[in-house]
Formats: C-alpha cells, structure tokens, sequence
C-alpha cells in the first residue's frame, strides 16, 4: 500500500508545485481586482490598435422581422473603459453589477435552507443514513454519478452538493477535499451529461435551429437531438471520473496532514456519533416524512393543470424557473421539523438566529462575488470576451481540416473560449452562427456540431475563473483547508479537466465512425 502511495506522490508532484506556485498568488479577491484593472488597460489597447473581428448574422426582412436565409457579416469591435463614457459606465453599474451577479441570488438563497438544516443537525443525521446504506467502496461513483446528473436541476447541484461531499468523506476518515473535488468534477466538467433531457437541450436546439436557418431555412432541430450520446457520456464520465478519484487524486493526499487537506483520523468517539440516537432517528423519520410531503406539494403543483407550477415560462417549465426556491423550501422544511423535534429550536428567535448564523458564514463568498461580478461586466461590456472567441473561430475555419479534425478543433476552440467566456448559451449564441452553418456546407448536422460544443464547453468548467461557482468551491475548500487558494483549486482539478477532454473528444469520435445517429432526431450528417 505504502508503494501505491509513493507512487501516486511521485506523479502528484507537478500538481503540489502548480499548487505551490497559485498559492504564491494574491488572494482571489485581489486577483479579480487586478483581473478588472488588466480588462480596462486591454479594451483601450485594443481601440487604440483599432482591432475588430467579423461576425456572422443572420438577416432578417425589416418589414416582417423574418429570417431571410442570407447570412451578413458585422465588425465586432473593443469598447474602452478608460473614456469618460467607460469610466461613467463603471461608476453607474457597479452596483448592479453586483446585485445581478447570476450566483449571488442562487447561493445565498439556497444555502439559506441549507445551513439551517446543516446546523439544526438534519443533514448530519442524514448523512449518518445515508452511510448506512452505501459501502465505501462505491462512495465515490455515487457521489459523481449525483453530481453528472444534478444538471436537470440547472445550477442547483453546484449549491447543494459540495458541502454534502465534502461532509460524507470527513465522517468516513478520508479526505473532505477529495470528496469536493469529485462532485465539483461531475457537476461542473460533465455539467451537459444527464440520462434524461434536461432544461439545457431546447435551449442548446433553439440557438442550433436559427443557426441552421442560414443555411437552410426549414432545418429544425429537436430537444432530444443529443440524448444517446448524452446518457452513454453519463456512463463514460462517471467511471473516468472514479478513476481519476482512485488513482490520482485522493492518493496524493493519502499521506497529507488534516489541515492540508489530508484524510481526517476518525476516532472511536467519532464512529460512535456517526449512530443515531433514538431522538434523532425519530426526528429524521418526522423531518423525511415533511420532506416526502413537500416534494409530494411540488409534484401536484407542477402537473395539476392550473397550479401555481405547471406549464412553461418562457423556454423553461416552470419548476425549473423556480428551482431555487423550491431547493430552499426542501431544505427548510424538514430543517424546521428535525430542529424542534430534537430540540435544537425552541421558538421563532432561534430560527432567525440560525439564520443570521449562515448567512455571516457567506461573508466571504459575498465579497469575492462583488470583486467577481466587476471582472466579469467589465469583460462582457468590453467586448474582449466575444472578439477573442470569434478570432479563435475564424482561425480553426482557415484550417480546412477533415471532419474529425473539424469536430476535434472545435471542441478544443470550445474549450479555450470557456476560460474567456462563461455563460453556456452566451458562447453558444457567438459560435452557433459561424460554426453551425460553416459545418453544414461540409456535410456535419447541426446536431454533432451541438454535441461537440457541449463536450467543449463543459470539461474546462472546473478550471477557468470564469465560471462564477468557482468561487463556491475555494470557499468551501477553505472551511478544511483555510490556507487553500487558487492554485489548490487547479491543482485539485486539472486532473479531471485533462482526463475528460481526452476521454470524452474519443468517445465523440468514435461515434461518428459508427454512424448512430446522437439520439432521436440527432444525425450526424447534413446534406447541403
């Protein structure tokens, strides 16, 4: 065993030196800071060099407001923030900025309903249960497999799961960021992976669908395009991601201390908290049987027709527009009921104070959310973020590589463009209308195009700032790690990021050699 462990030290060397030298790094917020200084400094280079680069749109009749099939190309150009517009700008939506930072909402809301059913002791027995019921030895496929297919419930799963993961792998002796590091891997980097079609695929088809009308206006793409390679990636990910977990990460930190990120010896009086009481076993049957009860309430009310839940709004069903509340509500209900039944709360003063208690726990994910949210508007407004992705574009076009080779290429212009761009749809909707079209008049559907973008856009998720949830994961690594900092964090990741770009580009290629079509309505060819 001692072997495999010096083995596995001896391979993880490069990652403790990449985490060495990020952790020579400020600190993230004074990172995003600088971030915002570098952007402002480069959107005026950028006009100064009068650089533009050229888009491709779509041109609409201006008396119907109809796609007319033709396709105009438009300069993009840098917008500087160093003018007194720019500098107005920055003034004017700092605050906005932030209030609209998309996570802000999302976390502080959830874990709200979290942290009260954390500290009234209702997850922790949870988690006792649920050990229970899972041998360690699949712990962690459970875990990734949870965490691929958390993506029906869109962002939800990057809120809940971490700090279950992270709960679970303490309770057993083994290391906390381990566990953090294998559901950040499978939410994240297979984030378009899921058995079942999820908000995300009518999303992805309608972009893909007023791409392809450039070049053919009646070509529609459907919903579940992608699913077959979608449900075989779910398989695919889950077992590279355990290994990735067995054999790299958590050997590395096998031999680490606790406070670097090491195992956490568990001792008798621990195994002996991880039982439940008969207080406690009774509280969780009453806390499950409330939690049984709401999720019974949000099922009606999302099929019943006429409640408040069902149908659509907008793109999305209803439920889906309201999953955050929904994840609040499922955890503050049976958080109340287990907190009075075992008494942890007493009346309405103790709930306020658990509250104001999880809340101060978010300070410091509210401040680097602020500094965040700057770096993020000001490389959106810029135009930097867009013009980057599109002169990346326009180079794999001048490649004239074969099929493959284009698929290849794509994901991997794909990939860079995560780490400048974070949003799925918003760099979706700059490469759909050049690389759907361009793809098509060489014989690929729209629809390969769309599942070669997903693999691209999802597996360098864990790795780029961009990616506000990010942030999330540094701070729930600093509750076990408090010297844990960016360079942590990539170390901890890269594996995954590399191993999933490798894997799944195979995959995605190997299925074009069998001709199976992506799922139903998904061909992988497109004749002009």
């Amino acid at each position: 065993m001692s072997e495999t462990h010096d083995a596995a030290a001896g391979r993880g060397r490069w990652l403790d030196r990449i985490e060495r030298v990020g952790n020579a790094l400020p600190d993230p917020t004074t990172l995003f800071l600088l971030g915002t200084l570098v952007v402002i400094a480069l959107s005026q280079a950028a006009v100064a060099l009068d650089w533009s680069v050229e888009k491709a749109v779509a041109v609409t009749d201006p008396a119907t407001g109809a796609v007319t099939g033709e396709l105009e190309r438009v300069p993009v150009r840098p917008v500087s923030l160093l003018t007194a517009d720019g500098s107005f700008w920055l003034l004017d939506t700092l605050v906005d900025n932030f209030m609209a930072f998309p996570p802000l909402g999302v976390v502080l809301v959830g874990m709200l309903g979290i942290g009260l059913a954390e500290r009234t002791g209702f997850i922790g027995a949870l988690l006792k249960a649920v050990l229970l019921g899972v041998p360690a030895r699949i712990l962690t496929p459970t875990i990734f497999f949870v965490g691929v297919m958390s993506s029906m419930g869109l962002d939800a799963g990057y809120v809940v799961l971490p700090p279950l993961a992270a709960a679970l792998y303490k309770a057993v002796g083994r290391s906390p960021l381990v566990g953090l590091a294998a559901v950040f891997a499978g939410v994240s980097a297979g984030f378009s992976a899921n058995l079942f079609v999820t908000s995300l695929d009518p999303l992805l088809a309608g972009l893909s669908t007023e791409s392809a009308h450039l070049i053919d206006p009646s070509y529609e793409v459907a919903a579940t395009a992608n699913l077959h390679f979608m449900i075989a990636s779910t398989g695919l990910l889950t077992a590279v991601g355990w290994a990735v977990t067995a054999w790299w990460v958590e050997p590395r930190f096998a031999s680490k201390a606790a406070e670097d990120g090491g195992p956490v010896p568990v001792s008798a009086a621990d195994l002996a908290a991880q039982q439940l009481d008969a207080t406690q076993r009774r509280g969780l049957g009453l806390a499950a049987l409330a939690a049984c009860a709401t999720l019974a309430l949000f099922v009606a009310a999302t099929w019943i027709p006429g409640a408040p839940l069902h149908g659509s709004s907008g793109r999305f069903p209803r439920w889906v527009s309201v999953i955050v509340p929904l994840l609040f509500l499922g955890f503050l209900v049976p958080g109340l009921v287990y907190g009075f039944v075992t008494g942890e709360l007493r009346n309405d003063k103790d709930v306020a104070k658990v509250f104001g208690e999880t809340m101060a726990g978010m300070g410091p994910y509210i401040v680097l959310a602020f500094f965040a949210a700057q770096f993020i508007a000001c490389f959106a407004h810029s135009n930097l973020g867009e013009m980057l992705a599109l002169a990346g574009g326009d180079l794999l076009a001048r490649a004239r590589l074969p099929v493959a080779g284009l698929i290849v290429g794509f994901i991997a212009v794909v990939m860079a463009g995560n780490l400048f761009i974070g949003s799925m749809s918003a760099k979706f909707a700059f490469f759909a209308p050049v690389f759907v079209p361009m793809f098509m008049q060489v014989g690929v559907s729209p629809e390969l195009t769309q599942a070669a973008y997903r693999v691209g856009d999802s597996v360098t998720n864990v790795i780029t700032p961009l990616n506000p949830y990010v942030v999330i994961l540094l701070v729930f690594m600093q509750r076990y790690v408090p010297r844990a900092g960016i360079g942590t964090l990539v170390a901890l990741m890269l594996p995954y990021a590399l191993a999933f770009a490798v894997t799944w580009t195979l995959l995605l290629a190997a299925w074009i050699q069998t001709g199976l079509p992506l799922g139903p309505e998904g061909p992988l060819a497109y004749t002009p």
